[in-house]
């Protein structure tokens, strides 16, 4: 059965077309990945599953039914916290739960049992204020968990948390997927989408590819990746890089470059001489197989993320 299914979805704001004649099944059950960098539309089209907005033309359903009149079955986080700092984290999810109807003393029942599913109980009566960037992100999932929503769409849940309360937030997220939840998750970040069952990768508004993280890769024909750490980062230096780089193209990363060869043991050596020509060293170098951030890469010959 399709949980979420769109036909030639499209939306504009003016002559802008943020989306333009989106096809997406998600079957019920499925953990799916849409991939893409700032501006693609992915949130756009997250919120249209949400009812948040409306398309401009195109087919959205959710469980067979237009999403305005499956919202009970929808659990919707954004990227934004929601969750209001002056309550405690109790306080917050009794407050939804009244939202939803539930009696006191059930919506009592329910929250404990969340609380206690996303690792809040023992912080569950101190205020918001005070949670990590981690916890405030597990407590906002919480809302969308109440019994009889089968849909948790997650916008960017690990924007901005630190590696530690990453790893618990993405912990939490397998968890859910074992207990038959649909999800969607919205992110710019290939590690993340890595979890997924299926990725999609959208780009301008249309999504460019989309199958299993292996399959994707190894559809892409990328074999090797170089990580090279530079001393410094420079448009000399690139185009020293691109010699060696499949289509001669590389990717710029935090702390120097990504290049992407088929025959490694040849290449390093001649990378590293032609940067001391030029007065670069390698500080680094490691080789790794090819992520999802650089199938984008290559199909778009962008990043999906924004290099500091």
């Amino acid at each position: 059965m399709d949980a979420i299914y769109a036909e030639k979805l499209t939306k504009k704001y003016g002559d802008n077309e943020v989306l333009k004649e989106v096809n997406l099944r998600i079957e019920e059950g499925e953990f799916y990945a849409l991939m893409g960098p700032n501006g693609s539309g992915k949130t756009t089209l997250a919120s249209i599953m949400a009812s948040v907005r409306s398309p401009t033309s195109g087919k959205i359903e959710i469980y067979g039914r237009k999403p305005e009149k499956a919202k009970e079955l929808i659990g919707y986080v954004p990227q934004e916290n929601f969750s209001s700092p002056i309550l405690t984290g109790k306080e917050n999810l009794m407050y939804f739960a009244g939202l939803l109807g539930y009696s006191r003393n059930k919506a009592e029942r329910i929250v404990n049992e969340l609380l206690n599913k996303i690792g809040l109980s023992e912080d569950a009566n101190k205020r918001v204020s005070v949670y990590s960037g981690g916890m405030r992100k597990r407590l906002e999932v919480a809302t969308a968990l109440f019994p009889g929503m089968k849909i948790l769409i997650l916008d960017e849940p690990t924007t901005g948390l630190d590696p530690s309360a990453r790893r618990k937030f993405l912990g939490l997220i397998e968890e859910l997927r074992g207990e038959k939840t649909t999800i969607l998750l919205i992110t710019h970040i290939g590690a993340d989408a890595e979890l997924a069952s299926r990725v999609g990768l959208i780009d301008k508004g249309e999504i460019i590819a989309e199958d299993e993280p292996e399959r994707l890769k190894k559809a892409s024909g990328l074999s090797n990746v170089i990580n090279i750490e530079t001393t410094i980062k420079s448009e000399k230096v690139a185009n020293v890089l691109n010699n060696f780089s499949v289509k001669q193209k590389v990717l710029e990363t935090d702390v120097g470059y990504r290049v992407y060869c088929k025959d490694v043991g040849k290449v390093t050596p001649k990378i590293v001489r032609s940067l001391d020509a030029i007065g670069c060293k390698a500080t680094k170098i490691e080789t790794e197989k090819p992520s999802l951030e650089d199938v984008f890469f290559k199909l778009t010959e962008k990043m999906v993320r924004e290099v500091s």
